[in-house]
């Protein structure tokens, strides 16, 4: 950071204190020799993230969505991250998708463009298809690109290390667990077969949501490194001068980009994790079109649930039950006073009810969060992780969109459509059914585990068994239950 001249943007794009401000140049200082030269004709920050490598790109695009965080300049000088980074040549893009297909790049299109966008992973090249005719989106994984963020995951590996052994207070943030975590979502990134498969997952869950589209897999022409799609026409969703010129109305726009998100999220489970702007248009109908799914989040029901209370607590500024929320489901530890805790999530929420959503410092309130989760020792999870990081994203774009956004407006209708369908009387009758279709599997299974459990209670040495004989009644009990069990479930 020093090298590059990039310490000063960086620390006064965050307001750093000059306390941290001396400690970081007198550790930098004497030794920014040893560190990456980068591309000098790039702005300092965006120079030297891109000189890092590609994990930590990863990191900058998500900065690029916050200017509410970093500032206007910084956003946008990290935005080029996004999908204009350096690309490879053309030649050796067309080698690695012959190599990959199997056959030459001139027997499968009649036109293979210069890369028309390159981000950390991979560069995108449009073509024609020889058989059909159809213009294509070609993505290509950047050569070397695995070694490279094997070399990146082992330093964050070293670093996770050091702060649980230096920094003990560190450790409730489970340092080695996000890495881990970090490790396997990019190690999926990095097969593109993967990426299909969970564009078509997603194609499937989302073909009836309207104003949304994603272009389809071409499963015959895409392979572990290489990925071919429909080509989808649109502008950018980061350009808003094009946009306006265009006629789209950008805060309806910022609106659907996080409901769909949200019901993508709760409705479904699956969802979008890297929806910043360069994985995004808006068609010329207005649909907004989604590609790059390289990083996708999973979320099982139960998370789903404690997710959509969690939120629907705030919209109703109801933090007494938030705060139950997360001690009922485990995140914070049971030691902690719930009231206390309440006290401090309406710290958190009413800035956001009672202030206008431009007013509204997205930085003090994300250092607040912090200073809560310390103070009430709440451990990372590492199952919500993509779904934070996603919804900081998600609401970032929505902002850069239409400033006055405000996200518990726009998701109120989508929770509280959750939050009926998921959580009461017919949520629980759809537990029970689910419930009894999953012991109606065991049913063949049953008496013989019956069997199995009176043997074993028989055997066992009369002595112990006289001694002990509430054994025999549990023995007996669990028979019961599981004979009781059969017969309900086969008469539902």
């Amino acid at each position: 950071m020093v090298r590059t001249g990039a310490m000063n943007v960086v620390l006064d794009a965050f307001d750093a204190p000059a306390p941290l401000r001396m400690v970081a140049y007198t550790l930098g200082w004497p030794f920014q020799w040893l560190g990456y030269k980068g591309d000098p004709s790039m702005p300092p920050a965006t120079r030297a993230i891109t000189a890092l490598g590609p994990a930590y790109i990863k990191f900058g695009q998500v900065l690029s969505t916050r200017p509410d965080v970093v500032g206007e300049d910084m956003a946008r000088q990290l935005r080029v991250l996004q999908d204009k980074l350096p690309p490879f040549p053309r030649e050796v893009a067309m080698a690695e998708v012959a190599k990959e297909l199997g056959r030459p790049v001139d027997e499968i299109f009649t036109e293979f463009s210069e890369p028309i966008a390159a981000a950390s992973i991979a560069q995108v090249h449009r073509a024609r298809l020889t058989e059909t005719g159809q213009d294509v989106a070609v993505k290509v994984l950047r050569p070397g690109v695995e070694r490279a963020f094997r070399k990146d995951v082992d330093a964050f590996y070293f670093a996770a290390r050091i702060a649980e052994l230096f920094a003990p207070g560190a450790k409730r943030l489970r340092p080695m667990d996000v890495i881990t975590h970090f490790d396997g979502v990019v190690r999926g990134e990095l097969d593109l077969r993967l990426e299909s498969a969970a564009a078509s997952e997603f194609a499937d869950n989302t073909s009836n949501d309207a104003g949304f589209q994603l272009p389809p897999v071409l499963w015959n022409y895409s392979a572990r490194r290489v990925m071919t799609l429909g080509w989808a026409d649109g502008l950018p969703i980061g350009d808003n001068d094009a946009l306006d010129a265009a006629g789209h109305d950008r805060h309806a726009l910022g609106e659907r980009v996080l409901s769909l998100f949200l019901n993508h999220a709760l409705r479904d489970g699956y969802f979008h994790a890297d929806m910043h702007q360069g994985n995004m248009k808006v068609a010329a109908n207005g649909d907004i079109i989604a590609y790059d799914f390289g990083i996708m989040g999973h979320i099982d029901l139960y998370t789903r649930r404690v997710y959509a209370e969690i939120l629907y607590g705030f919209i109703k500024r109801d933090y007494q039950r938030v705060a139950e929320v997360h001690f009922e489901a485990g995140y914070v530890p049971a030691t902690q006073d719930v009231d206390e805790f309440a006290r401090a999530l309406r710290a958190v929420g009413e800035p956001i009810f009672g202030m206008d959503a431009t007013h509204i410092s997205m930085g003090r309130l994300l250092n607040y969060l912090f200073e809560v989760t310390e103070r009430f020792g709440m451990e990372t999870r590492t199952e919500l992780i993509l779904l934070q990081r996603t919804m900081v994203v998600v609401e970032g774009v929505a902002r850069s969109l239409d400033p006055r956004i405000n996200i518990w407006d726009v998701a109120k209708p989508v929770v509280e459509d959750y939050i009926k369908s998921s959580i009461g009387p017919r949520a629980i009758a759809s537990d029970l059914g689910k419930t009894a279709l999953v012991l109606a599997r065991f049913g063949p299974r049953l008496p013989t585990l019956v069997e199995r459990a009176l043997i074993a209670q028989a055997q066992e040495p009369e002595d112990k068994s006289a001694r002990r004989p509430w054994k025999r009644a549990a023995a007996a009990g669990a028979a019961v239950g599981v004979l009781a069990t059969l017969i309900i479930t086969h008469a539902i």
